[in-house]
């Protein structure tokens, strides 16, 4: 097996709208990465970690500010790569591309944040790059936007992602695959 844990954007960030009450879905999401993670890791395949960097000194996700750390469930084991984009897409602003073709082109297996934003252009990236994609949905968080609710968006995210760019998954299937 030749398979890579991707952790998108899993940053204090995201723990602070949860905790602020944003609407959101698969709040989780944390837990399932850290399973995830723990069970790639236990198989011996790569997990690798994108946070994305701001570059507004007031933004929360500016490096200096807390929003930019990690979560507890995406912090990188001793020898994990840690790719820092400044676009939404994991693979615009990052060598992450040329870091997989080195380790072999393995299936990706993305979770993280957030869902309509930097976990769907990072899939339509990797998929235009020849990668196989899947998405663990249980692991992924999505928020609201103004005028629509989080789920709806989630949803039609996953569904656009299904259609053409991605298989869909969930974290049980997957970590029951590593296991096996």
């Amino acid at each position: 097996m030749n398979s890579a844990l991707v952790i998108i954007d899993m940053q204090q960030e995201m723990q602070a709208r949860i905790d602020a009450g944003r609407p959101h879905v698969h709040g989780d999401a944390p837990a399932k990465v850290a399973a995830l993670a723990a069970a790639f890791r236990a198989a011996a395949q790569s997990v690798m970690h994108v946070r994305h960097a701001a570059p507004d000194p007031a933004a929360p996700l500016h490096p200096a500010a807390p929003g930019y750390l990690p979560m507890p469930c995406a912090a990188e084991a001793e020898g994990e790569p840690v790719f820092v984009k400044h676009s939404s897409s994991a693979f615009a602003t990052t060598d992450l591309a040329d870091h997989l073709h080195a380790i072999g082109s393995p299936e990706l297996y993305v979770v993280g944040a957030v869902a309509g934003f930097c976990v769907n252009s990072t899939v339509r990236a990797a998929a235009d790059l020849d990668f196989r994609v899947n998405v663990v949905a249980d692991a992924v968080l999505g928020f609201d936007l103004p005028g629509y609710d989080a789920q709806t968006i989630f949803d039609v995210t996953m569904a656009l992602l299904a259609a053409d760019f991605a298989e869909i998954t969930d974290s049980d299937r997957v970590i029951q695959a590593l296991q096996g």
